[in-house]
């Protein structure tokens, strides 16, 4: 069903679009183009790496993708809605309505229960506290970390702090899961096991986009998006990237 989809993504409505998107810095008299006439739609269903080194625009455009800040010039339409003239108040209703965030450091809060923090996003979108509990046990099942619900992040392991802060990410029911290089804390054994759960999350049907310096960690979503100096320099699935790009950082 994903993949059906996805194949026939051309003739649906994209739930981002970027166009011409600019992100311009002013650094003394020079001005920074941090994006650079960034053109980018992607569609429902699909696990989407952007990949780049450090500086090379990847973070604004992460920041810009998950509403954080908006674009100089050009447009960033989101779920439909164009997010380029919102205001801070409106940005910060539509990230908690449509985006569920994926950390490196997994910004757990130390004093709250597992339940508390996959709560706590709730809590700002005005959910009743019943349906917080239900909805946040039930995330908490689906990355198999429920039974320990009443714990606190010191008591886990790194990823299992991963996998509660993934479950953070679904109790509000996002349109797009923004992943920010999230095995970059993670040993190896323990990065996979986080990346294959954000494959099974994708074949449910989930979107998700993944921000990573890491080509071989890039190379297992199903399309990367290269982006160097500010510019997309490839956009194509991860085939054709590991052919062009194998042996590069």
């Amino acid at each position: 069903m994903v993949a059906e989809a996805i194949e026939d993504k051309h003739m649906n409505t994209p739930l981002i679009e970027m166009k011409n998107e600019y992100k311009i810095y002013i650094m003394g008299t020079e001005q920074v183009y941090a994006n650079d006439n960034i053109n980018l739609k992607i569609y429902n269903g699909e696990f989407v790496a952007i990949v780049g080194k450090s500086g090379s625009g990847k973070s604004t455009l992460m920041n810009i993708i998950g509403a954080l800040d908006k674009p100089t010039s050009g447009k960033y339409i989101l779920n439909g809605r164009d997010t380029s003239t919102m205001t801070d108040d409106e940005l910060a209703d539509i990230r908690n309505q449509t985006i569920g965030f994926i950390f490196q450091q997994y910004n757990l809060l130390p004093k709250l229960t597992l339940l508390e923090n996959v709560e706590l996003p709730l809590l700002y979108a005005g959910v009743k506290a019943s349906e917080r509990r239900s909805r946040a046990l039930s995330s908490l099942g689906r990355v198999g970390l429920k039974e320990k619900y009443s714990q606190y992040p010191n008591q886990l392991s790194g990823g299992q702090q991963q996998r509660v802060s993934i479950a953070r990410a679904l109790a509000g029911n996002p349109s797009l899961l923004l992943a920010d290089e999230p095995t970059g804390a993670l040993d190896s054994k323990t990065s996979r096991e986080v990346l294959n759960f954000l494959k099974q999350l994708h074949s449910e049907g989930n979107t998700i986009v993944m921000i990573t310096h890491d080509n071989s960690i890039a190379l297992e979503a199903k399309r990367v998006v290269r982006i160097h100096d500010g510019k997309i320099i490839f956009d194509g699935d991860t085939e054709e990237y590991a052919s062009k790009f194998q042996t590069s950082n």
